[in-house]
This record gives C-alpha cells, sequence and structure tokens, in this order.
C-alpha cells in the first residue's frame, strides 16, 4: 500500500528536478553548467524511467533506462573533452 504513494512521490520529485535541469541548461551561464545540467537531465530521466518501470512491472522502461545510461555517460564524456580540448577525436 506505501509503494504507490512513495512511487508517485518519487516521480513527481524527479519531474521537478528535471525540469530545474532543463532551466539550467538553457540558463546556465558557462559551457559547463550546462554540460553538468545535461548530465543531471540524464540521470534524473533514467531514474524516472526506473520508477516507472517499478510502477507498471515491464522490462522495456528497464532497458530504456540502460540505453540512457549508457548514451548519457558517452554523451558526457565526448562534452567534457570538447570543453577541454576543443576536439573529440584526436
Amino acid at each position: 500500500m506505501i509503494l504507490p504513494i512513495a512511487l508517485f512521490l518519487a516521480q513527481g520529485m524527479l519531474a521537478f528536478a528535471l525540469l530545474f535541469a532543463c532551466i539550467r541548461m538553457m540558463r546556465g551561464p558557462r559551457a559547463q553548467d550546462r554540460v553538468l545540467a545535461l548530465d543531471t537531465a540524464y540521470v534524473v530521466s533514467m531514474l524516472l524511467l526506473m520508477t516507472l518501470g517499478i510502477q507498471t512491472g515491464t522490462v522495456f522502461f528497464f532497458e530504456a533506462s540502460l540505453v540512457i545510461a549508457i548514451l548519457g555517460f558517452v554523451a558526457t564524456v565526448a562534452l567534457a573533452k570538447f570543453l577541454m580540448r576543443g576536439e573529440v577525436i584526436e
């Protein structure tokens, strides 16, 4: 009985976190702030999909969250390398 309430609260808080990350990504004064906000948005969206997977009991959301985690890691590494060196592939 407590699991649906906890999932609903977690999804609401994750939605707010995703909203604030998107705002930071748009308004970030520096490029580093925007990259960090993008990484936060990836992690929060991954967690949001995991809570949806727990709520519905389907495997699809877990697989989608795994794909988002992998893409988020690659994107964050590529953007960090671009910010430090000015190029992604040497």
